[in-house]
């Protein structure tokens, strides 16, 4: 079972690493490049629904993501057993990943492709919920309520 969690806590921690490389990507492509950025600072339109869209995603999203896997951790991961709980938590911290990088992508995209500083603050926003999601064996045995083996003399 230690070798499920700790193939579990890997699976999760590799998860966050890629969650955390995707505005890296977004900062290095969007400060090298000048071909696509601020290609549509001019439309007043296109700015108004790529802000709209950004904003909507970070308020729904976030409480979302954060709320969602705590229901779930609770009403189904809790009655699981200990495979299936492994299993469970790692795919919904996943989906819990994805539901924050849907306003981080978002964002970015609005603040380079835009120049809007209001893409840049909903990427933020969605950035600095995911350290609500820093993952860790300790953290996935106080949610799942493991008990360390102890393998003493």
């Amino acid at each position: 079972m230690e070798e499920q969690i700790k193939k579990a806590v890997r699976f999760v921690r590799m998860s966050y690493l890629l969650f955390w490389m995707v505005p890296v990507v977004f900062v290095l492509v969007g400060e090298t490049t000048d071909s696509w950025v601020g290609a549509y600072a001019d439309d007043v339109r296109t700015t108004y629904y790529a802000e709209t869209l950004s904003i909507l995603l970070a308020a729904a999203c976030v409480p979302l993501s954060l709320k969602l896997f705590a229901w779930v951790l609770y009403r189904r991961i809790d009655r699981a057993g200990i495979a299936r709980a492994l299993q469970l938590y790692v795919f919904w911290s996943g989906i819990r990943l994805v539901l924050l990088a849907l306003p981080l992508m978002a964002g970015f995209l609005t603040y380079y492709g835009m120049l809007s500083t209001t893409g840049l603050l909903c990427a933020l926003i969605a950035l600095t919920a995911s350290l609500f999601c820093l993952p860790g064996e300790e953290r996935l045995r106080r949610e799942l309520h493991i008990e360390r083996e102890e393998g003493g003399l």
